[in-house]
């Protein structure tokens, strides 16, 4: 799982852009099952590295999850997946991105892609 969030959508290559779209409602899903109450221990991915470094940033979620979307449009790709807005947002958490777990940008470029990040 990786959200590639210190990374512009506009760099990633198609493998990345689209997988990363996939992987970030995936991620979603499992932050609202953590944040219902739900037991944690039975939420795949829930002690994940990846998905404890989003946990009270959904807002930012949202916003990388925008800008995906806008680039898969841009590219002509469809998007039909929205994420749902407004009462779903409104939990009072932080607003600003989650902390760098590692560098992206050389991460990246150490994959075989067409990424240019």
């Amino acid at each position: 799982m990786r959200i590639w969030d210190r990374i512009p959508p506009s760099s990633l290559c198609r493998s990345h852009l689209l997988g990363e779209h996939r992987e970030l409602h995936g991620l979603w899903n499992i932050l609202l099952r953590i944040e219902s109450g739900e037991d944690p221990s039975k939420v795949g991915y829930a002690s994940h590295p990846e998905t404890r470094r989003w946990v009270g940033h959904r807002q930012a979620l949202y916003d990388r999850h925008e800008a995906l979307a806008g680039e898969m449009l841009a590219r002509g790709y469809n998007h039909r997946s929205p994420l749902p807005a407004g009462r779903d947002l409104e939990t009072g958490e932080e607003t600003g991105p989650p902390p760098e777990i590692d560098d992206q940008r050389a991460a990246l470029r150490a994959k075989d892609c067409d990424c240019r990040p």
